[in-house]
């Protein structure tokens, strides 16, 4: 296997969470691809889902790759307040999960504030402000 990419589904916002994100992770968007860019006579496109995000990517360590759309309308809504998943960052150090935990935390609900843990690494639980929920984690017995 070459790598597990999470794909999270937004409400309208994926282009700024994924701003938030870059601004945490570093990098480059991999591509950005609108509704509008798909539009054409065999794909009709309402007006107010052109600008939507159809697929934003950003590559995050040496295999991986953060993906993410809008939600069209005629989908309906996403729960944001599910708690079915989490968004699990196994960091190289403690420095690096201070770092990100800090950074994507921001103006979102500590579930678990970051620290050592009784199972012998540094982690801690959040959701963010896009009500997604992530595990940060640098486990110094971590082989590889």
């Amino acid at each position: 296997m070459r790598a597990i990419n999470p794909w999270i589904n937004f409400n309208g916002n994926a282009e700024e969470a994924f701003t938030f994100y870059k601004s945490v992770f570093g990098g480059e968007f991999t591509k950005i691809t609108r509704f509008k860019d798909l539009s054409g006579p065999e794909f009709q496109v309402a007006e107010e889902e052109a600008n939507k995000i159809m697929y934003i990517g950003l590559p995050l360590g040496k295999n991986n790759v953060l993906i993410a759309n809008d939600i069209p309308g005629f989908m309906g809504q996403v729960s944001e307040n599910e708690n079915r998943s989490k968004i699990y960052v196994n960091a190289e150090s403690r420095e690096e999960a201070d770092k990100i935990f800090n950074g994507l935390s921001a103006g979102g609900e500590v579930e678990g504030p970051i620290g050592d843990s009784p199972w012998g690494t540094y982690a801690g639980m959040f959701r963010d402000k896009y009500g997604i929920e992530w595990i940060v984690e640098f486990d110094p017995g971590y082989k590889g």
